[in-house]
């Protein structure tokens, strides 16, 4: 049978890679890496630099493709997501058939941890019902959530509250924030709030050498995050970002 590892490797930085990840790393022979273009082509070089740093044994293959494009423009939201899954999980069912011998173990490494706002998981349930047979292991790792805390020196729950987390389009949905995290905000949906009572603790490309770090009452810090994230996004041609919402006590 057929081995696949989804191993979590965080948020950016090679050191928060745990144990556990790094004994999966040594157990794989074939890595499936997704190009994204040459705009991303630093996040491609970090997958490469984590695998030469961390595996113990030579022979291993690199298996580099083209990953497909999500419609961006599309007025379907949930149907453009849905269509790219089913691009990736025909590119996924032609690599584990084509690049995977029988008793072979293939892994991906994923940014974070596998199981928050990722769609991995979802894609190898769509890639199984095409009838590619895997044994499959997830291997937990440091979200950008908790990286975010951490610099921040914040704790991510209060005392008896609840944690709401979510991506950034959902954000105006909210008719009430006390304590949220906020995740993939492309659109800046905090620039829309007006509640003067909020803080906000952002971060950004956490854990690598270009962290940024932003906190204080919203009004007060906005100008400067939307700033700090334009200018930042110009130099590297991409971002990654992720804020909490919090409303003291």
């Amino acid at each position: 049978m057929k081995q696949l590892l989804l191993i979590g490797i965080g948020p950016g930085n090679p050191r928060q890679i745990t144990v556990e990840a790094i004994d999966a790393l040594n157990r794989a022979q074939v890595f499936f890496v997704l190009d994204k273009g040459a705009v991303k082509d630093e996040l491609l070089q970090l997958r490469k630099n984590i695998l030469e740093h961390y595996i113990r044994q030579p022979g291993f293959r690199v298996v580099q493709v083209d990953d497909p494009r999500r419609a961006e423009a599309a007025s379907d939201y949930v149907g453009a997501v849905h269509d790219w899954h089913q691009q990736r999980a025909a590119l996924y069912a032609r690599l584990l058939e084509t690049e995977l011998a029988e008793g072979e173990c293939g892994a991906f490494l994923l940014w974070g941890e596998p199981t928050l706002y990722d769609s991995t998981l979802r894609i190898l349930d769509l890639v199984q019902a095409r009838g590619v047979a895997f044994e499959l292991e997830v291997i937990p790792g440091i979200s950008s959530v908790q990286a975010l805390a951490a610099r921040h020196r914040i704790p991510l729950n209060r005392i008896g509250e609840p944690l709401t987390v979510l991506p950034g389009r959902r954000l105006p949905e909210q008719a009430q924030i006390d304590n949220l995290v906020v995740m993939l905000d492309g659109g800046c949906a905090f620039a829309d709030l007006d509640d003067p009572a909020l803080h906000i603790y952002w971060g950004a490309y956490l854990g690598s050498a270009d962290e940024i770090l932003i906190s204080g009452p919203l009004q007060q810090v906005k100008a400067l995050i939307l700033e700090q994230r334009a200018q930042a996004r110009a130099r590297k041609g991409w971002i990654m970002d992720t804020y909490l919402l919090r409303r003291p006590l």
